[in-house]
């Protein structure tokens, strides 16, 4: 059973961030646009899970199930779609997780939204601060119902993502 660790920023995670790019550089080449460190592990001084979250931008969705089995090798785990349509979704590790790989194609809004949240909790530290001792709580709260940590987080998640976008759309 996994349980559900929340701990404080750590450097690492950033250089964990940056090993992890440079293979998943090799397996996509082919159809690679870009790559960025999203989650709350993207967010400096932020409180979170420590499981990396990565979105790779690619020119065509329908070309990443081909490289399964490279992803495979590199110890990830393909779930396909799973749970949001025009995703491509991965988990590296079962009881400790250490990366999920999120991509999309080019022109998804699900981009936006993810750079909309991490970008609006770098720039807003209290928010940051808030969501961080949010995660803190619901982890002691539900130590082992992942489930229930994701569902008493999702309002938050939500209201912080609509100002986020708000946000993110005035500033480009």
């Amino acid at each position: 059973m996994r349980k559900v660790i929340v701990t404080n920023y750590q450097e690492q995670w950033e250089e964990g961030f940056k090993k992890e790019t440079a293979k998943l550089e090799k397996v996509f080449k082919d159809i690679l646009i870009s790559i960025h460190h999203i989650g709350s592990t993207a967010v400096k001084e932020l409180k979170a899970k420590p499981i990396i979250d990565i979105l790779p931008v690619v020119n065509a969705i329908d070309q990443v199930d081909s490289h399964n089995q490279k992803m495979y090798e590199l110890g990830y785990t393909p779930l396909g779609e799973y749970g949001i349509s025009g995703r491509r979704f991965f988990k590296k590790g079962v009881d400790q997780r250490t990366h999920h790989v999120h991509i999309y194609q080019a022109g998804n809004p699900h981009i936006d939204r993810h750079l909309a949240f991490r970008d609006y909790l770098r720039a807003h530290s209290q928010t940051a601060k808030e969501y961080g001792d949010k995660k803190e709580w619901l982890a002691i709260q539900y130590p082992y119902d992942i489930e229930s940590y994701i569902k008493e987080k999702d309002m938050f998640v939500k209201q912080i993502e609509q100002q986020a976008l708000k946000w993110y759309e005035g500033k480009q």
